[in-house]
């Protein structure tokens, strides 16, 4: 486990300040964890059972490959919180589990996939007042539509950084729909600019992240095993399911917190 409950909300729920909850959600892609009126959440650590359990893909491609297209949409999930004020993002690649056989009457080496769905937990530190906003999705394709190289700035220094490298780095990965894009830029969108690779595109950003599209970004998981079946869809273990840990503080926020 890679989260623990921090001292300070510990203490705070031993002497009857704050109360310890769980939040459960899964399957869809987007939930709300509702804040009472007069009192503040403090989300400390999730635990996510990634989707795609269950699932076994085969085909008859020699490595090396990419995994089969219908299991790697399993292999890269998002989470991400909104609490009106502030937005967190978190990508977490998956496992994908490859086994190769040889089948004589084909003949062909058999490549299987399947998603290890073991639980990822994580250490945060989010504090709202208002409701929460949780989006889950799958991610498949990016778009690294721009590379370049780096100069040597007083930030990008040379040898020790990719400034004055022959290299040319991606300096912007677009994730979403392929009209109105998030595009991540590289090193920052004021040195997108001041390094010459050209004017910042609509939706140009600091962070990585991607946003709902069917087939260049943030997918609902449920869409996506809807389109492989019933069957997948309606099994729990296909499906993903996350746990938030928090404290419920029924007071308004101090202006001061450590």
């Amino acid at each position: 486990m890679s989260w623990q409950i921090p001292t300070q909300i510990e203490q705070d729920i031993i002497a009857g300040k704050a109360q310890y909850r769980t939040f459960q959600t899964g399957v869809g892609g987007q939930s709300i964890l509702p804040v009472p009126t007069n009192a503040y959440a403090v989300v400390f650590g999730y635990d996510f059972s990634p989707a795609g359990g269950g699932i076994v893909q085969i085909d008859g491609n020699n490595p090396p490959s990419l995994t089969d297209a219908v299991i790697r949409w399993f292999e890269t999930q998002q989470i991400s919180f909104y609490t009106g004020m502030d937005f967190y993002p978190f990508i977490h690649h998956v496992n994908i589990n490859a086994n190769t056989y040889y089948d004589p009457a084909t003949p062909l080496t058999i490549n299987s996939y399947n998603v290890d769905n073991t639980p990822i937990a994580r250490q945060l530190y989010i504090t709202s007042d208002k409701d929460i906003t949780i989006t889950v999705g799958l991610v498949q394709t990016i778009d690294v539509s721009t590379s370049g190289p780096i100069p040597i700035t007083n930030r990008t220094l040379a040898l020790l950084t990719y400034g004055g490298s022959p290299q040319t780095p991606a300096v912007q990965t677009d994730f979403g729909p392929a009209l109105t894009p998030i595009s991540f830029m590289q090193p920052s969108p004021a040195d997108f600019q001041a390094f010459g690779f050209g004017p910042l595109p609509p939706g140009a950003n600091g962070q990585a992240f991607a946003t709902p599209n069917v087939a260049n970004g943030l997918l609902d998981p449920s869409q996506y095993l809807g389109t492989l079946g019933g069957a997948f869809l309606n099994a729990a273990a296909c499906n993903y399911f996350l746990c938030l840990h928090y404290a419920l503080y029924t007071r308004t926020i101090p202006e001061q917190r450590g």
